[in-house]
């Protein structure tokens, strides 16, 4: 289990593709009796009685709507048989309490949701009369409605919005969306009045078709960037390399020019007594004088750096254009972000479901302020939420670790198959087969490493957040400074993971050997790897922006057709983001292939050399950056 106590060699010849054996089995195991558990706390939610709770929803005497309640101890209007009120009234449906999420309201069961808009008591009473549905607490009589001492806290505050009910949940809600748009304003601080905030929501579904075309044009033009990169990612790098070159010659010698400039005009003024803004202008040349001098270092540092490491900068540009290849035969590739993310969704879904089933499985307890009933959970269903949080992060990292090792036994299989035509039908599908019947073990210790790092960087943020105004300087700096050493511990971590991923699906070892080989690998390859990391990921950048800008720009368009609505700023916001989004998916897919393509580069260079018997298997393109590798590769053809 541990990285020491592994029993293979240290010394070993990498066999790609040659034989397949189960990987860290007994991770496999812990994380099935982990999901056995989560099951089981998903079971326990449910046979409670939480389920009818969260459907059905319950008043603020805690007794469930549309069934027969038992007596809860000193609570005087619990008990009720609620069979004919299916369905949960709030008194004042727009008080929201932000901070703590929910309605700040008394919550009644009622037989029927008012659909008109009652104005008076006097309206509240005839309604109850002609329809049974009494809409003031249980201990006010219909006829006391409009002069009981008590109605402006026991009945509904007035006007009552008409309502309809929930599919699902039998909840009253205001059919007006007015009462969401002031909840919304609460948190839109930048808007004065409100109706600029109604314009807003109601341009938006005024131009939710529009909306959906462009988010449909983004997953296009992603699609399309990850083919075609390969025949504009020399342009993009050698575009990013001058502006980079000129911005820092630009750059050092306007801060040349100023320092001169500034020193001219100080000489002149020497004959002169010294006064106040003759030593800041004194102090600002020297500081001129400094930048320039640091500037100028950057500079000749980098332009060597450049020089040096051009080819580097070649190899970078013949991976994106092997990477483009990988894309046309194996198009599946561009599906893995789809079903990543339907599984993710399913999880996220399933999980929120349970986490609202324990909401509503605890006690119920009367609160002292008002004397309302809420469900509190207490006991070891604290530690059951716990757990539950924990599973949140490790299922959600397994499931993305396994999109790595997909795409890594994919390509993989792509790299190590000399003849393209002996390429198994749907590499991916094959991949596929492999991580769930050889790997998953290695999936899931890799995402529990994640996990591991994950949870203390969750909990100092949330510590942070809750201490936000309160704690001094020091106790500030020193929590960030751990939030963010442990953010780059997970980012670090997160790329090794994907390496020796790539090395399980290559060798078949397991996570540790892996991680060791790999880490092995990257080492010795440290300057192709920063090329790689810094100039791949910057050309990646210009895509999301140039997939980004395009997406805005149609939508611009789009909507100056649309004469009736002329607040673009929330629909092309949305846009912009899920476009972002969608473009990040997709080109992060690519990104995983360069990365796989390289450490499978990295790896045929080592152990091969071009010889009989040691023939490379990189793809032509590679050879052609590397004249002693194409040499070798012609003399023996």
């Amino acid at each position: 289990m541990g990285c020491c106590g592994s029993s293979e060699q240290k010394q070993r010849e990498w066999k790609p593709l040659e034989d397949r054996s189960c990987t860290d089995i007994p991770w496999l195991i812990i994380f099935a009796l982990f999901c056995i558990g989560m099951a089981c706390i998903a079971g326990f939610s449910i046979s409670t009685g939480a389920a009818s709770r969260l459907i059905s929803g319950y008043d603020s005497y805690g007794n469930t709507c549309g069934q027969k309640n038992s007596k809860i101890e000193g609570v005087e209007l619990s008990g009720r048989d609620q069979t004919d009120n299916k369905y949960v009234f709030f008194l004042d449906p727009c008080n929201i309490d932000i901070l703590n999420r929910k309605i700040k309201s008394m919550a009644l069961c009622v037989s029927r949701c008012p659909d008109i808009e009652l104005k008076t008591y006097t309206d509240v009473k005839k309604f109850a009369l002609q329809n049974g549905s009494e809409l003031c607490s249980y201990d006010i009589p219909v006829s006391k409605y409009p002069s009981h001492g008590e109605r402006s806290k026991k009945c509904p505050k007035l006007p009552v919005p008409p309502s309809n009910s929930l599919p699902v949940f039998h909840r009253c809600t205001p059919v007006d969306i007015s009462c969401y748009a002031q909840f919304a304003e609460a948190f839109v601080t930048f808007v004065s009045d409100n109706s600029m905030l109604h314009r807003v929501i109601a341009g938006v579904m005024a131009s939710k078709e529009i909306i959906m075309g462009l988010c449909v044009l983004a997953l296009v033009l992603s699609i399309i960037l990850m083919v075609v990169i390969r025949y504009i990612s020399v342009v993009l790098v050698w575009i990013l390399t001058a502006l980079v070159v000129l911005g820092s010659i630009g750059g050092t010698g306007v801060l040349w020019w100023l320092y001169v400039d500034h020193r001219t005009n100080l000489t002149d003024q020497t004959g002169t007594s010294p006064t106040p803004q003759q030593q800041v202008a004194t102090d600002n040349v020297q500081a001129l004088l400094v930048y320039a001098i640091f500037a100028t270092v950057f500079t000749v540092i980098l332009l060597l750096l450049l020089f040096f490491m051009r080819k580097r900068v070649a190899l970078t540009i013949t991976l994106f254009h092997v990477a483009g290849k990988v894309f046309t035969h194996l198009p599946l590739l561009a599906l893995q972000p789809f079903w990543t993310f339907l599984s993710l969704m399913l999880f996220w879904v399933s999980w929120l479901g349970v986490l609202l089933f324990l909401g509503t499985a605890g006690s119920p307890v009367q609160s002292e302020e008002a004397g309302l009933v809420e469900y509190r959970i207490s006991g070891p269903l604290q530690y059951m939420v716990w757990y539950h949080a924990v599973g949140l992060i490790w299922i959600s990292q397994f499931i993305l670790a396994c999109q790595q090792m997909t795409v890594a036994g994919a390509v993989v299989t792509y790299y190590f198959t000399r003849n393209k035509s002996d390429l198994p039908m749907t590499p991916i599908v094959s991949s596929m087969l492999c991580l769930t019947r050889y790997h998953l073990g290695t999936v899931a210790k890799g995402s529990f490493i994640i996990t591991l790092v994950e949870i203390p960087r969750l909990i100092l943020t949330y510590i942070h957040n809750q201490l936000k105004g309160k704690e001094n300087a020091c106790a500030r700096c020193m929590l960030k400074s751990c939030i963010c050493c442990l953010w780059c511990l997970k980012k670090c971590l997160m790329y090794l993971n994907q390496n020796a991923y790539t090395a399980t699906a290559i060798n078949s070892t397991s996570f540790c050997t892996s991680a060791r080989d790999a880490f092995v690998i990257l080492v010795e390859n440290a300057l192709r790897v920063a090329t790689i990391n810094t100039v791949g990921d910057f050309v990646l950048f210009l895509g999301k922006v140039l997939i980004v800008s395009c997406t805005a720009f149609v939508g611009v368009l789009s909507l100056n057709y649309q004469r009736d609505y002329t607040v673009w700023v929330l629909p092309l916001l949305i846009v912009c983001l899920f476009s972002w989004l969608v473009a990040h998916c997709f080109l992060s897919v690519f990104e995983i292939v360069v990365d796989v393509l390289f450490l499978c580069f990295a790896v045929d260079t080592k152990h091969n050399d071009g010889s009989p018997g040691r023939e490379f298997y990189m793809d032509k393109a590679l050879m052609r950056e590397f004249p002693p590798l194409l040499n070798s590769y012609c003399a023996f053809w």
